[in-house]
């Protein structure tokens, strides 16, 4: 009987590292993830379109102005291309995740800074740029408090109209001279102070959404 059951412990013992070994050889398939895949490079696409803006003090004139402005709208479009290419080819990676959200700020606040240096944004209009940037900062940070507590904060409808006339704005100020017989800098003025605007509602909208999820969690935990 001892010997039986002695036996049977040494079947277990040699089991259990048959079953490790699979598992340590099957962990890292699942999790290796490929940078330059499409959707990340189409991200990087915007990250370069950067350094280019800041070229716009040498660029003053029509010419360089459109080649600017075309150059930024390409750069805000693939913002939504890259995700869909993403979400099509499930190529959802962590650093997409990382890259695609400071690829945005990286974009507008450059844009909006140089706007504001070479005066195309007037003195009295750098509070505007300063909400906006502002938001986008604390936006950026509370939904990264929200990830570390299990809290997913989506992108709601209004921050998507306040992104499509943000873009609007910068690609009108950007033109700045007359273009397709629109007064191009009035348009981007008009627009950006709708963009300053819906930057306010919308941040009050995600600070109002985590408080709400802290309260219910908290609440749920009480229970």
């Amino acid at each position: 009987m001892a010997i039986s059951l002695r036996e049977r412990e040494g079947d277990g013992a040699e089991a259990k590292p048959e079953v490790s070994a699979s598992s340590a050889t099957s962990a890292p398939k699942t999790g290796q993830e490929t940078f330059w895949n499409l959707p990340n490079s189409v991200t990087m696409l915007r990250v370069a379109v950067v350094p280019v803006l800041l070229l716009l003090p040498l660029a003053l004139d029509e010419r360089g102005s459109a080649i600017l402005a075309i150059c930024f709208i390409v750069a805000a479009v693939t913002d939504v291309v890259d995700g869909w290419l993403a979400r099509r080819g499930q190529q959802v990676t962590s650093i997409g995740k990382l890259i695609d959200p400071l690829a945005d700020k990286l974009l507008v606040s450059t844009a909006l800074i140089v706007l504001l240096a070479v005066g195309r944004i007037p003195d009295w209009a750098t509070w505007m740029v300063v909400v906006i940037v502002g938001r986008e900062l604390a936006v950026t940070g509370l939904r990264g408090v929200a990830a570390a507590g299990g809290q997913v904060m989506a992108a709601s409808g209004l921050a998507k109209t306040k992104t499509v006339s943000q873009n609007i704005a910068i690609g009108a100020l950007l033109f700045h001279y007359t273009t397709l017989g629109l007064p191009a800098h009035g348009i981007g003025m008009a627009f950006l102070g709708v963009a300053t605007a819906l930057t306010l509602w919308s941040g009050y909208l995600y600070f109002a959404e985590y408080f709400r999820g802290r309260e219910a969690g908290g609440a749920g935990e009480g229970r």
